[in-house]
């Protein structure tokens, strides 16, 4: 367990601005409480009754609702931090998290930007460029190019030396974004295309390079830290196999089929890959893994993960507060020695997003929420009664997180913290939560980044005829837990239960305190 620490009275972070919303702020927000940090919030227009921005010790609006006015706009941010004062800020994940100009920026205007240094990010964070450094490290990669793709024919003459499938990907960014997997030669013209539209439009960069897909596969990443004195160690790895279109869904560590030889070979790659990079903050090396326990450099995500606290829960190593340490100046708090693993945790992303129809997102005000507790359970969420959830931002409401002394405890845990866990008001994926925990497949590990697609995908076609769920002979693998979900998801879905998207009434006792005190309305940029 990370020991409690007295910061140093000369420390440079005295007040940090949180370039971010949602749990993710409100996360930072508490690990800069337990410092003795003052916490400044950023808010849109849209955010200003939000549990983060009531939370924090100061906050200021940036903007209007969309991104591009208000988490995206670099000069915004940084005025707010020099207007309030703030000596450092983080960027959670997402928006400005891996983008170097915005790291850049920070250190123009002498702000300390926790995670790592601009130079780190454009070299990891451009796909390309990071597999040179997994070459350099003896890293294995994928069979393919490290350039840009220039056109169709060589995309074409690439392909039929490397052997389909293949895989398109994004030269920058990261999110899932910009990637096309290609079966078959004639596909291959178009993919390239849609591959290139949704770069430029994601992360304004339409190159495109070309490697050997690996599938079916496994996907495995090592949690990394670096300080700026040359240390390095990793706290373990996460299996992240549960994915639906490249977005993570369930998230669990440690992996539950890798020996402790594979396990350490895989480790030893990510810490080769982060010292080789000069790496500094926290991290993550991403691997594929394949039928046979091969395992394929993939990426670097530059920024901390998502699912960072199932490996705080199995480490007790509070990642958030490491990276204020180490972006203060002082080095890593612990050696690789002094990492103990303890456990098994799961991690559930809790959306509001209809899963019986394709994932669509949902919005409207939480009219009540019960959050599960507990032996064992934690809850990353922003939300609160009357909160206003609107499709600007993305879906993610809140985070799951349940530590058991195994897998099998881990699992019956977060099926018992499911069963707890009320959102009134918006369409959310719990009932697919539960339906995956109760899963064979699951249950039994047998895991791969094709999953959601070869389970959900086709049940959810049946799960939406309700009433053929518990008749239906030729139904099978559906357990009475999963039918009792899928039916609750159905009532959800057709009104029985909670709202409709339509009704976007606020209840009136969701004025927050923030917004009645007027702290919400006292400046903006």
């Amino acid at each position: 367990m990370q020991s409690v620490e007295k910061l140093p009275e000369d420390f440079p972070i005295q007040s940090l601005l949180i370039a971010n919303r949602g749990e993710i702020a409100l996360r930072i927000i508490r690990a800069c409480k337990d410092m003795g940090i003052r916490s400044i919030a950023v808010y849109s227009f849209a955010d200003r009754g939000s549990l983060y921005v009531r939370e924090a010790d100061d906050a200021i609006c940036i903007g209007e609702p969309q991104a591009s006015q208000s988490y995206l706009n670099i000069p915004k941010l940084i005025a707010a931090a020099q207007q309030t004062g703030a000596s450092a800020i983080h960027p959670g994940y997402g928006f400005l998290s891996e983008n170097p100009d915005f790291a850049q920026a920070c250190a123009d205007a002498n702000i300390i930007f926790v995670g790592p240094p601009a130079h780190i990010q454009r070299l990891l964070g451009e796909k390309t460029s990071a597999r040179n450094v997994a070459l350099q490290a003896h890293a294995p990669i994928p069979p393919g190019v490290n350039h840009d793709i220039a056109d169709a024919a060589e995309a074409k003459r690439l392909a039929d030396s490397i052997g389909y499938p293949v895989l398109l990907k994004a030269a920058s960014g990261g999110g899932g974004k910009g990637i096309r997997f290609v079966y078959r030669p004639e596909d291959l013209e178009d993919a390239l295309r849609l591959a290139r539209s949704e770069a430029k439009a994601a992360f304004n960069d339409e190159r495109v390079y070309l490697e050997k897909a690996i599938k079916p596969a496994r996907h495995i990443e090592v949690q990394i830290f670096g300080d700026a004195y040359g240390n390095v160690a990793h706290l373990g790895e996460r299996e992240c196999s549960l994915q639906r279109r490249n977005q993570k869904l369930v998230e669990e560590t440690p992996s539950a089929v890798l020996s402790d030889a594979l396990r350490n070979e895989i480790t030893a790659a990510a810490v080769n890959i982060a010292k080789h990079a000069g790496y500094v903050s926290a991290g993550t090396v991403e691997f594929l893994l394949d039928n046979e326990k091969n395992f394929y450099f993939m990426e670097v995500n530059t920024r901390l993960q998502v699912e960072h606290p199932v490996t705080e829960l199995r480490t007790g190593i509070d990642l958030v507060k490491e990276q204020i340490r180490v972006a203060g100046g002082l080095p890593l708090s612990f050696r690789q020695e002094d990492i103990h693993f303890s456990g098994h945790a799961i991690e559930c992303r809790i959306t509001a997003e209809d899963s019986l129809n394709k994932f669509l997102p949902s919005a409207g005000f939480v009219q009540e929420v019960h959050e599960p507790q507990g032996p064992g359970v934690r809850v990353d969420s922003g939300l609160f009664r009357g909160a206003e959830v609107s499709l600007y931002y993305d879906s993610l409401l809140a985070k799951l997180i349940v530590w058991g002394a195994n897998r099998d405890e881990a699992i019956t845990r977060m099926k018992r913290a499911l069963q707890e866990y009320s959102i009134i008001g918006l369409k959310t994926t719990i009932p697919f939560a539960i339906y995956i925990m109760e899963h064979p497949r699951f249950i039994a590990a047998d895991l791969s980044t094709g999953f959601i697609a070869e389970t959900w995908d086709v049940d959810a076609e049946k799960i939406k005829n309700g009433a053929e769920i518990l008749s239906d002979p030729s139904y099978v693998g559906l357990t009475h837990s999963q039918a009792m979900a899928a039916l609750a998801a159905i009532e959800m879905m057709t009104g029985s239960h909670g709202v409709s998207n339509t009704e976007e009434t606020a209840p009136a006792q969701s004025v927050s305190r923030w917004k009645s005190t007027g702290l919400g309305w006292r400046r903006s940029i």
